[in-house]
């Protein structure tokens, strides 16, 4: 049987289809048609957002207003604000034509760039040379014009700041005899920082290379301690923090932070977990999703929002958890109601990927997880939080205690009267 069977597999090898092997090297040596040839290499940074990801999200990858680049190009609902970046555009050239910057110009700058923007996307772009440095040229400087703008108003309305000009500039080759110059990167941050409602002391001068306007903002949160992740692996016994209410039955607390730059320092100390506040609206929402995206597509960084967002969905489960977060000013809700908040996170955190052992929480997973499973934290905890964490709870094991005070006492002055007076009968 054995001949036979050994036979057989040689008489299958001997009949493959020569025509498909020459298929399939053929197939090999072919370029992608869906995938960009540097996908998967460092300079490609800018992806569609992944299936189960949009699942789990819906609609919140989707732009609202404006579209930036190819991915969502041509949306008839996005007609509008198309011509509004003709305009900006339009209004750019004006202000530039003084110092000989033309639309000519713009074309001979942007025209040798196109192969190198072309590796920064993950797929194919289906346009033609031509369209393609239109599109760059046009969405550029509508993104240039709006950050003047924008920094323009917020100079008039706020005090005098020094990154705040009151007609701030980019510069160029050809502008360089304005007086007032302003880097696309700090125009940028003056933007974000007000959409998401951070002082302008926020604003970080980093001469680090950013891939783009989320890797820049995403940045900006990062501490510079965060920036490495620590050498050594901490392997937990699980990758799992219980929710706020079973922590707090076992003695762990939840408190705001000491003011920091960057929601993203958390600490655990002395069976405390502290969070900086994080301001929650639909700007945010989106940040923060976004950033988990990213980070889901790009290797060429450490997982810091997504390890952060993990610790979140960790810590809520239901509303009660969000009330609690917003009680101790860990959580500021502009998004919607307790539970929207809730499934909001629970739906952030899901089937996304970290190593929870080499991630920068790593350690305060570790250590939660060991203040837990001490037993008498948990007794002792779990007999606080259950007489004491209300005050109607306190009265009641007070009026307990006090039945009970009072019945030892009756039962002790009879016992006492009967046996100090026995003949009394």
């Amino acid at each position: 049987m054995e001949e036979e069977t050994n036979h057989h597999t040689i008489d299958i090898w001997k009949a493959i289809d020569r025509e498909r092997l020459a298929t399939m090297e053929l197939k090999l040596s072919e370029n992608p048609k869906l995938l960009s040839k540097a996908a998967g290499n460092r300079s490609c940074c800018i992806f569609r957002v992944p299936q189960s990801l949009i699942e789990a999200n819906g609609k919140a990858y989707q732009p609202r207003i404006v579209s930036i680049g190819p991915y969502h190009r041509g949306q008839p609902r996005l007609n509008m604000i198309e011509e509004h970046k003709w305009r900006y555009l339009g209004s750019l050239l004006s202000r530039t034509h003084t110092t000989g910057l033309s639309l000519e110009d713009l074309f001979k700058a942007i025209a040798p760039l196109e192969s190198e923007a072309r590796e920064c996307y993950s797929e194919s772009i289906h346009l033609d040379s031509h369209d393609f440095t239109e599109m760059m040229i046009l969405d550029g400087c509508f993104i240039i014009e709006l950050f003047r703008k924008v920094a323009s108003r917020l100079s008039q309305a706020r005090k005098p700041n020094p990154f705040l000009h009151s007609e701030p500039t980019v510069r160029t080759n050809k502008t360089t005899r304005e007086k007032s110059t302003a880097t696309l990167s700090t125009l940028a941050m003056l933007f974000f920082n007000n959409s998401l409602q951070r002082p302008d002391e926020a604003v970080v001068q980093n001469d680090t290379k950013r891939r783009h306007l989320l890797d820049l903002v995403r940045s900006s949160f990062i501490p510079n301690e965060l920036e490495t992740e620590p050498r050594k692996r901490v392997v937990a016994p699980t990758h799992v923090i219980l929710c706020v209410s079973k922590l707090r039955r076992a003695g762990v607390k939840i408190s705001r932070g000491k003011d920091s730059d960057s929601f993203l320092h958390v600490t655990f100390r002395h069976g405390v977990i502290e969070m900086p506040t994080l301001t929650v609206d639909d700007f945010m929402s989106s940040f923060l999703l976004n950033c988990v995206a990213f980070e889901q597509c790009y290797g060429g960084f450490w997982k810091q929002f997504t390890a952060y967002v993990t610790l979140l969905d960790c810590l809520i489960n239901t509303y009660r958890d969000v009330e609690y977060l917003c009680d101790r000013n860990v959580i500021e809700n502009h998004f919607g109601t307790e539970g929207e908040m809730a499934s909001f996170i629970n739906n952030a955190g899901r089937d996304v990927a970290v190593d929870l052992d080499l991630c920068y929480l790593s350690q305060l997973f570790n250590d939660v997880h060991k203040y837990y499973r001490s037993s008498w934290h948990v007794q002792l905890a779990s007999f606080k939080y259950t007489y004491f964490d209300t005050p109607w709870s306190f009265i009641s094991a007070l009026a307990a205690l006090v039945l009970l005070v009072l019945t030892v006492a009756q039962t002790y002055f009879a016992a006492y009267q009967y046996f100090d007076n026995p003949n009394s009968s």
